[in-house]
């Protein structure tokens, strides 16, 4: 079935906004000169900007960031990832970046799968793992298996199961939705991370970038779980599930049970990791995405 998108707001509160974040992400990608650009691509969706940097041997990894986060925000990560691969970054269409920035209605996580169906054999003519984080792996699982997917790496995946939410949650999210500053968005990475993020230049920039965030942009939401018929679909391919130990949304503990029904598969444990696993443990990525090369 066709899904017909239905357009909402804009991403940026202003066009102002759109640039400071725009250059924002030039910057960010600048320090990274082997990561260039591909030809933009119009897709159901609007135009979407991917970037891509070579790297070793194995197989190539096309990464799907989570919400309020991109190709800019990864690119400590991605560079990381490139001593095993080629790397391909993508920025998604309604999410703050250099892809298109109207906003899809509602929160139907099938229209971004139908996306990355169209996308995917215009930013690559071989087979691909998919690396998707939070928001990320819920497109990759909406999508349509293929030949292009040799495998996929779920990291803190939102789509198998509705994530957690506390009075933690809270106390570090709406002081940062309403007064967005150094503090309050450095407490927000804080909680996002796991005890083992060390104060570092990645934390400080991540702390900046979501204090643009929840100024300049209308932030999104995580997507609702999916149906049980669309995680049937990948009985075929293979795929890793893998959360940080200290994830406040996705614990091991919560995606353990839909991991081994839906997936037949268990929980990688990322010890000492939050929710920014991606960001905090690269190397262990690594570990997992050579997992699926074997």
């Amino acid at each position: 079935m066709t899904v017909v998108p239905l357009r909402a707001a804009r991403v940026y509160r202003s066009e102002n906004a759109e640039r400071s974040v725009h250059a924002w992400c030039h910057k960010a990608l600048s320090q990274w000169p082997e990561l260039g650009p591909l030809p933009p691509v119009e897709t159901r969706l609007g135009s979407t900007q991917a970037f891509r940097a070579e790297g070793g041997a194995g197989t190539p990894v096309l990464v799907l960031s989570g919400t309020n986060f991109n190709a800019a925000t990864t690119v400590p990560a991605a560079r990381a990832l490139a001593a095993d691969r080629p790397v391909l970054l993508v920025d998604v269409p309604g999410q703050p970046g250099l892809s298109c920035s109207q906003r899809v209605g509602g929160t139907r996580i099938e229209t971004y799968g139908a996306w990355l169906d169209e996308l995917l054999p215009r930013i690559t003519d071989g087979p691909v793992l998919v690396l998707g984080h939070s928001r990320g792996a819920a497109i990759a699982l909406a999508s349509t298996p293929s030949p292009l997917v040799a495998g996929m790496l779920l990291l803190n995946p939102a789509g198998l199961t509705a994530a957690g939410v506390s009075s933690e949650s809270m106390r570090a999210t709406l002081p940062w939705m309403i007064h967005p500053n150094e503090q309050t968005s450095g407490r927000l990475v804080e909680f996002l991370s796991g005890p083992s993020a060390d104060e570092c230049a990645e934390r400080r920039a991540e702390a900046e970038w979501l204090t643009m965030v929840a100024r300049y942009c209308r932030t999104g939401t995580t997507p609702n779980p999916l149906h049980g018929e669309q995680f049937r679909a990948w009985a075929d391919t293979p795929v890793a599930v893998a959360t940080g130990s200290h994830d406040p949304f996705f614990s091991p503990a919560r995606l353990h049970g839909p991991a081994r029904r839906f997936l037949n598969t268990g929980v990688h444990t990322i010890e000492g990791a939050g929710h920014l696993s991606l960001y905090e443990q690269p190397e262990r990525v690594c570990e997992l995405l050579r997992g699926l090369d074997a």
